[in-house]
């Protein structure tokens, strides 16, 4: 990033992160819900442009930008341009929100298999109580038979994921949890069953980004709990006699 001259980021993205590149331009690029900065093939043809006009470009991305986070297609324009390119793999926020909550995604005596499943499958797709289960292509007859997985970008989404998973045979008491900003002071976690989760979260105001995990694994957070238990946790601290202000 300090050899940046361009610096493409994401809603998602660090902001802390742009501290590296202080001479770089920065573009804005970030998509909340259905508020888009640019569309994809917009971003696609602004990293092909900002390339072949010399500039050395960083496309900052928040988590992994091959899980979810559309690089796969951003890399596929620039390869048809001939353009070089580096990939630096991130941690997903599968990984990262749960653990940041206390929530192991596998452990050999609940589960050995992690599943990954996207909450939305076209963009600007949300999808809501109305819609039939023909309008998806996922098969939730067997995402319901496995024993963890983690949907992004569900929480509009999160009263049709549960009833789905509930009307295939998955227990309603299959704990559950939903966890916004994860590993961010200002993350925040609800915890329920797939019974109860969205009406707890809906309680909550919980809002993206946030991430889903159903599975056995949820019921160690009661035990594992280590971040958001931390006594100064989104608190702003004084310095005396300095004035400054620090963020935990």
């Amino acid at each position: 990033m300090e050899k940046a001259t361009v610096v493409v980021f994401d809603y998602l993205a660090n902001p802390q992160l742009l501290r590296h590149c202080p001479t770089a331009q920065t573009v804005y690029v970030g998509k909340q819900a259905s508020q888009h900065a640019m569309s994809q093939e917009e971003i696609n043809q602004l990293l092909v442009n900002l390339a072949l006009e010399g500039h050395q470009v960083v496309r900052l991305k928040g988590g992994d930008p091959f899980v979810f986070g559309r690089g796969g297609e951003e890399c596929e324009a620039l390869a048809r341009a001939g353009i070089s390119f580096e990939v630096v793999p991130g941690v997903t926020a599968a990984i990262a929100g749960p653990a940041y909550a206390g929530i192991p995604v596998t452990h050999r005596e609940m589960n050995s298999s992690f599943t990954l499943v996207t909450g939305h499958e076209k963009e600007g797709d949300y999808q809501d109580p109305s819609v039939s289960a023909s309008a998806t292509s996922l098969d939730w007859s067997a995402l319901a038979k496995l024993p963890c997985i983690a949907f992004y970008m569900g929480v509009k989404a999160l009263p049709t994921i549960c009833r789905r998973l509930m009307d295939n045979g998955m227990d309603k008491q299959m704990p559950a949890a939903c966890i916004q900003w994860g590993t961010t002071a200002k993350q925040r976690t609800v915890v329920g069953t797939i019974a109860d989760l969205a009406e707890k979260v809906a309680s909550a105001k919980l809002l993206p980004p946030a991430i889903t995990i159903v599975g056995r694994v949820v019921s160690l957070r009661e035990t594992i709990n280590w971040f958001e238990s931390r006594r100064f946790l989104g608190r702003q601290l004084l310095s005396r006699g300095r004035g400054s202000r620090l963020r935990i």
